[in-house]
């Protein structure tokens, strides 16, 4: 006789529920889902002790006929597939037919169901996989099932389960997810009788958002929204200045359905790009609509994860998108807005020392100025086109170096700063402003719409590393080193766009040792540190020797740099593409290059520091991810003085 048997049904749906019950996160999941599935317009889940004494969840969807309600225990029972075909089209957050069965097999459920308002309904019982009462009985239209004692029958599985405020922590998180879902759809979540989150289903996602994270996180986040042929996007996203330590504050929808995906969230990531701190997370709950047939939802037991057919155009999609957004917004955090509930009553009149018209002789000497300052502004209308002349190299090169050099007399500097291109497109004086318009008049070229970096007056600086600027609008401090950081990966981030026509020959090349181990790999590095204008050869045993490098790297720092680059080539354990290569290597020579704190500067430096930043595509944040500037608006101030009540 053999030794091979079919299993009893029993104990069939005990070993399906270890797959599809894992904790009690896993019995809301599937009964939520089958609420959203029936057309509910509202869902209450209720739990007790953190979902292994009771997990309630009612809704007023189209509920069940009463031979539907007994069916829908069987194993592989499903309205939601008819054929193999269905597979490919799924548009219903379950359906595969094994949650009920195998939530069945290791609790005690009762289903109470109605299909109509008549007040008609149908009552089930199941104990351990087995129907202990199915009878007629009163119910409302829709759909309440209580599963008690979870894992009753099967005590390896409970001994294993962890705190109460564990599992409440997975329920809730779902709960969380599935509210940012579906909007339209009330939710409420009660835990002990407490009410843990409650939704109002007005389609209004923002809403949600301040129901979970509250109403400081809502008020900062930005809506996103954008389609193409094959994707459609919308949702919110925050600012850069409202991150998390981990992913966990990212939400993604397919379709309607969350899913844990690591390529949407790494072209989630690359969309904020520099304007996240290392190690720091963005707030944000995407929805993406696309044709069924585009995603496979059939390849993990829990659903959490897909597969896409068009996976790379999707992830261009959402990065774009995402940075598109980012990109016209002023993204200067502020400080705390003072609570505006009471009336303002201004206790002190305040003079108007800088908001009237200067005089007609002040006018004049400024117009002045600004003829004298013509050839800084030709050089600021050349050094705006997209390909940047090579005569200004060398300049570009001085202006880099100038915030580095402290040994320079302050004459031969100031002449420097003053021969530095600046860049101030919008809030210059009148007269540079005309100046401008005729520069610009034969131009044909119409640059995109961009909201305008704050146009500030330096006052002062703080401790040789913050200055201190104003505006109309309130005060503001400016971190030197991260504004010039930005300055100069820009810079250096064209320049490795096309290093190799900038490589010069050293006289005396530069030697590098490695590790018996180190020096296999780096070998095979070297054409990728060639396409960044290093070019190394062999010099036998662990030596390598520098031959060229671009002449635009920073004075002094050519050897230290170029050892960055080749520590972060053996750091990368997946394969380097010469973007991020080229990314690296503007990070590591702007951080160079610029001025460090604790490092005095005169007044018209910081004016040309201010104009060359104003004039970056993201003046905001370093390449590092540090904000650079923070604002203080003049009514917070008056606050803090009691100028205003």
């Amino acid at each position: 006789m053999g030794i091979i048997r079919v299993l009893d049904e029993h104990i069939a749906n005990q070993i399906a529920a270890g797959e599809v019950v894992e904790r009690p996160s896993s019995v809301v999941k599937e009964l939520v889902e089958n609420a959203v599935d029936a057309g509910s317009s509202r869902i209450d889940v209720t739990i007790e002790e953190g979902g292994l004494a009771l997990i309630r969840v009612s809704d007023n969807g189209s509920g069940m006929q009463s031979d539907d309600c007994e069916a829908a225990f069987f194993r592989h029972a499903t309205s939601k597939i008819v054929s193999s075909q269905d597979l490919f089209s799924i548009r219903t957050l379950g359906f595969r037919g094994e949650a009920l069965p195998s939530i069945a097999a290791v609790s005690k459920v009762t289903c109470l169901t109605s299909t109509n308002s008549s007040g008609l309904g149908h009552q089930l019982v199941i104990e351990g996989g087995t129907v202990k009462v199915s009878e007629e009985t009163a119910a409302p239209r829709g759909t309440d099932i209580q599963v008690r004692e979870l894992f009753y029958n099967t005590p390896a599985r409970l001994k294993y389960m962890k705190t109460v405020q564990t599992e409440l922590g997975h329920v809730s998180d779902f709960i969380y997810r599935l509210a940012l879902a579906h909007p339209e759809i009330a939710f409420t979540l009660k835990h002990n009788g407490s009410v843990m989150i409650q939704t109002l289903g007005n389609e209004d996602m923002r809403g949600v958002i301040a129901a979970i994270y509250g109403t400081t996180v809502a008020k900062t986040m930005l809506p996103i929204e954008g389609e193409q042929l094959d994707y459609s996007i919308r949702g919110f996203i925050g600012k850069p200045e409202t991150t998390r330590a981990n992913r966990n504050g990212i939400s993604t929808f397919i379709n309607g359905r969350y899913v844990r995906n690591f390529t949407l969230i790494h072209a989630l990531m690359q969309g904020y790009h520099t304007f996240l701190p290392i190690n720091r997370f963005p707030v944000a709950a995407i929805h993406i609509e696309m044709d069924p047939t585009l995603v496979d939802v059939n390849v993990h037991p829990a659903k959490l994860e897909v597969r896409f057919s068009k996976e790379q155009e999707l992830i261009q999609f959402v990065e774009e998108q995402v940075r598109h957004v980012l990109n016209q917004q002023v993204l200067i955090p502020t400080g705390a807005a003072p609570s505006k509930s009471k009336p303002i009553n201004h206790i002190q009149e305040q003079l108007e020392l800088y908001r009237s018209a200067p005089p007609a002789s002040s006018a004049n000497g400024n117009i002045d100025k600004a003829y004298d300052r013509k050839q800084d502004v030709e050089a600021l209308n050349r050094w705006s086109q997209a390909d940047l002349q090579s005569e200004r190299e060398l300049d570009v090169k001085r202006s880099v170096n100038t915030f580095n050099s402290t040994g320079r007399d302050t004459e031969q500097r100031d002449k420097q700063l003053r021969s530095e291109p600046v860049q101030s497109f919008k809030e210059q004086s009148a007269a540079n402003e005309a100046l401008l318009r005729t520069l610009a008049a034969d131009e044909q070229t119409v640059a995109p719409v961009l909201p305008s970096f704050p146009k500030l007056s330096p006052i002062g600086q703080m401790h040789g590393t913050y200055i201190i600027a104003q505006n109309e609008e309130g005060l503001f401090l400016i971190d030197q080193h991260a504004a010039h950081e930005r300055i100069n990966y820009e810079y250096y981030f064209e320049k490795f766009g096309n290093p190799a026509e900038a490589s010069q020959e050293l006289l005396v090349p530069i030697t590098l040792e490695f590790t018996s181990s180190d020096a296999v790999r780096i070998q095979d590095k070297l054409p990728l540190l060639e396409q960044a204008g290093v070019y190394v050869e062999p010099f036998g045993g662990n030596s390598f020797l520098v031959r060229a490098y671009p002449h635009w790297f920073p004075d002094g720092d050519e050897k230290a740099l170029i050892d960055e680059m080749t520590e972060w080539l053996l750091a990368e354990r997946k394969s380097v593409d010469v973007s991020r290569l080229r990314e690296k290597a503007a990070i590591m020579c702007s951080c160079k290059a610029s001025i460090k704190a604790n490092q005095s500067m005169r007044v018209n430096e910081m004016e040309a520091l201010l104009d060359r930043l104003a004039a970056c595509r993201n003046p905001y944040t370093c390449p590092h991810g540090r904000p650079i500037v923070i604002s203080f608006s003049t009514y917070e101030l008056e606050k803090l003085f009691k100028r205003v009540m």
